[in-house]
């Protein structure tokens, strides 16, 4: 299969690929590390009581996903397969992912990595990280 562009240059998509380049040198959230528009896309939230982290991977076979917590560092790894195409297609556009990938997330302090629980669903990995129970607000009764 051939790979040749619609256009003979693509101006744009280069000064966006430059422009991607140059803010991820000064990314304002060093808590997750990766590209700003890396794959797969991760959403973190919170509640009082958990982390809650969305992983957007679909097409992956969850099986094939690596997901630890290390010293406090939360890593998504796995490898999404290039798709084939006819042997004699040209292709003009190329915009889906291939290959090995790798998200990192740094954690809070009152996360608890013992406590955590992980569900795939319609492409999509939601974690939740238990908080620590000390870290947990409580009402003191005053007699």
């Amino acid at each position: 299969m051939t790979y040749r562009p619609l256009f003979a240059r693509d101006v744009f998509a280069e000064l966006d690929r430059l422009q991607r380049q140059a803010l991820q040198a000064f990314e304002r959230q060093p808590a997750i590390r990766g590209a700003a528009r890396g794959y797969p896309a991760i959403n973190v939230g919170s509640t009082p009581r958990s982390l809650e982290l969305f992983v957007f991977a679909p097409g992956l076979d969850p099986a094939t996903l690596d997901v630890r917590i290390e010293k406090g560092v939360l890593t998504v790894a796995g490898e999404r397969k290039p798709d084939t195409a006819p042997e004699n297609a040209t292709r003009h556009v190329d915009e889906r992912f291939a290959g090995a990938f790798r998200r990192i997330v740094t954690l809070p302090d009152d996360a608890d990595p013992d406590a955590v629980e992980a569900k795939y669903r319609d492409g999509v990995v939601h974690l939740t990280i238990a908080r620590k129970q000390a870290a947990q607000p409580r009402r003191i009764t005053v007699q």
